[in-house]
């Protein structure tokens, strides 16, 4: 069975442009990577769990405060290249990226070196407008920004009628 995770993708308006909230994971391996290796702050859940309050556990662990209020948007699934599922929702929130503080994790590095480090799940969280936001997100979660931008495309009201002359 795949790994599954679920996270929030939080958007916002700022100075008349849609922008994203991304994490940039932590540890070794990512150190030096920043172009598609960031992603929505997300967690894995397991069977029985429920995704959406795996997600804002997630969020929680990985900033250091709780999920912003705000409606939960249901964004879908995607597959990763990994095998791993992941379900976000889009929730809109002016979130203050500014303070955070995320949870540590332990890995052995290199691998099989007997060697264990401890490092930040999330070393970097960060606003991006839409176009940073696609060449810096792990490529199959590109796709939560398409599925966002046809939920917020669908929320605008629709043209008024023309008049009838």
């Amino acid at each position: 069975m795949p790994k599954r995770s679920a996270g929030l993708l939080l958007h916002r308006l700022a100075e008349g442009r849609l922008e994203v909230l991304l994490v940039h994971p932590g540890g070794p391996y990512w150190r030096n990577k920043d172009l598609a290796a960031w992603s929505v702050p997300k967690g894995e859940y397991a069977d029985g769990d429920d995704p959406l309050a795996a997600a804002e556990r997630e969020f929680a662990e990985e900033l250091g405060r709780p999920a912003p209020a705000g409606a939960r948007r249901d964004l879908g699934e995607v597959r990763q290249a990994s095998g791993k599922r992941v379900h976000a929702w889009a929730v809109e929130s002016d979130f203050d990226c500014s303070v955070t503080e995320s949870n540590y994790a332990e890995v052995e590095w290199p691998p099989r070196s007997g060697t264990i480090l401890r490092f930040p799940e999330v070393d970097s969280v960060a606003w991006f407008p839409l176009q940073a936001a696609r060449e810096r997100l792990v490529r199959a979660q590109v796709d939560f920004i398409d599925r966002l931008l046809a939920l917020l495309d669908g929320d605008r009201d629709p043209e008024p009628p023309g008049l009838l002359h």
